[in-house]
């Protein structure tokens, strides 16, 4: 009876590790909003850096690097201060960008783009960059936003563990709050390195995501839209 139980739980195991091993293959999302514990920022940055080195160094002990040669012996402290200042920032709520709206003067009514945005991300199942460029439109409602503010916004949502299809709804949603419209438009084309670097190691495709809202679901709004964003492209 003791031996079923244990192969019946090596079984259950077994499909368990599968299953996550399906989820990160396939890059599935289980979320609109980025997992996070109710506990996330009990600790600040600095006892984060702190604590982030002290597991990178031991990580990189087991790879079996010398942790004595001069140019291995800044690496976990560097690697620290990058994934909590830099590379991961955007999980900081107190990083999020002050938006700051303007009244529509002009009595513009027509689209705004913002094509090719640069983005640089990370896959939240293998820890690997996601890089790419992202092209956001709306049309006003009554305000406008300050152009650079559009790539920051990007930028926020980028800048943590993602998955593509969170973070072009993401970008959407944030846009729709910030400027109390529902015509808004996303489209993020990226390259994974967790497909060109590891798994089936395809170098050449890329990824496309799209959001429309509002007045963006008109066929013929969004075929404009894409025609601006896709005229003299090399992708």
């Amino acid at each position: 009876m003791k031996h079923r139980e244990t192969s019946l739980n090596t079984r259950v195991d077994e499909k368990i590790e599968k299953r996550i091993d399906d989820l990160g293959d396939e890059h599935v999302g289980t979320s609109l909003e980025t997992p996070m514990r109710a506990d996330a920022f009990d600790k600040d940055d600095e006892l984060k850096i702190e604590l982030i080195e002290k597991h990178f160094k031991e990580i990189m002990t087991i790879l079996g690097l010398d942790l004595n040669d001069d140019s291995l012996q800044g690496t976990p402290r560097r690697v620290a201060k990058m994934y909590v200042k830099e590379i991961f920032s955007g999980l900081n709520p107190e990083n999020k960008p002050d938006i700051t709206l303007f009244e529509n003067k002009f009595r513009y009514h027509e689209m705004l783009v913002e094509k090719n945005i640069t983005f640089h991300s990370n896959c939240e199942h293998h820890f690997v960059p996601i890089y790419g460029h992202a092209h956001v439109a709306y049309i006003s409602n009554g305000n406008i936003i300050g152009l650079s503010k559009l790539n920051r916004i990007v930028q926020y949502y980028a800048k943590r563990p993602q998955v593509q299809e969170r973070m072009t709804v993401q970008i959407a949603n944030e846009l729709k709050e910030v400027l109390k419209t529902e015509d808004v438009a996303v489209v993020i084309d990226a390259d994974h390195m967790c497909i060109s670097s590891r798994g089936v190691n395809d170098t050449n495709s890329s990824t496309v995501t799209t959001h429309y809202s509002g007045k963006f679901l008109n066929e013929d709004r969004k075929k404009e839209f894409l025609n601006h964003i896709y005229k003299d492209s090399t992708r």
